[in-house]
């Protein structure tokens, strides 16, 4: 059942979808994942991923790329978790939709990765949430200039956050596609989105933050 939030930004829409993603077994997923990190990382080094660095600013940062080369582009924002497996593995699924994209993941922690929910908090309350847009920019600019014409962003709770603050920030920005994420008023305001924002919620969540989807229809 999905229902729809009157509110209407921009040229997209807010969906709010049930049921809702399940923090307390993604929280147990990733406990775990402190005794699979060696596992996980020689799953890293067989992804079919090129890691590229970006430039922006005084500062250069790693990023993913997988799909196509001349491909629309898909910048893909990882969790507060930062770019572990999982992020890894949604990009490469996004890489294969349709007839193909090309997805980037800017590693917005350099290179840290939270492996339970308190570490997790840690590496986003540390996080320079300006700095992160201008990631998110140099990424679109980066995918433009080697064969995407056009960029969306999507990506899930911070990374929604984020790309919601993309559409309004990145005027680059060819569309965005949130999941779980509400910026800050401080950082961005939905309504001033410069690119259609398709915006997805748990109707039944009850995490007040990134899942609170009055964040955008009040």
């Amino acid at each position: 059942m999905i229902s729809t939030c009157s509110r209407i930004f921009s040229s997209g829409f807010l969906t709010v979808n049930k049921p809702t993603h399940t923090t307390r077994a993604r929280t147990l997923i990733h406990r775990l994942s402190g005794y699979c990190f060696q596992l996980r990382a020689m799953a890293d080094s067989a992804t079919p991923f090129k890691k590229v660095q970006i430039q922006r600013d005084d500062t250069t940062f790693d990023a993913y790329v997988i799909g196509k080369d001349d491909a629309p582009g898909i910048v893909v924002l990882q969790e507060w978790w930062g770019v572990d497996f999982e992020i890894k593995n949604h990009a490469e699924k996004i890489s294969q939709f349709d007839s193909g994209f090309k997805a980037l993941i800017p590693d917005l922690y350099r290179g840290k990765v939270g492996l339970d929910v308190a570490e997790a908090q840690h590496l986003m309350d540390g996080l320079d949430w300006q700095g992160a847009v201008k990631d998110i920019q140099a990424s679109v600019n980066w995918l433009k200039s080697n064969g995407s014409k056009k960029v969306g962003v999507t990506g899930y709770c911070m990374g929604g956050a984020l790309a919601i603050a993309s559409s309004v920030l990145v005027p680059e920005v060819n569309a965005v596609v949130a999941f779980y994420g509400v910026p800050s008023p401080e950082l961005a305001d939905p309504v001033n989105a410069k690119a259609p924002v398709q915006a997805h919620f748990g109707e039944d969540d009850a995490f007040v933050g990134f899942s609170d989807v009055k964040g955008v229809c009040n």
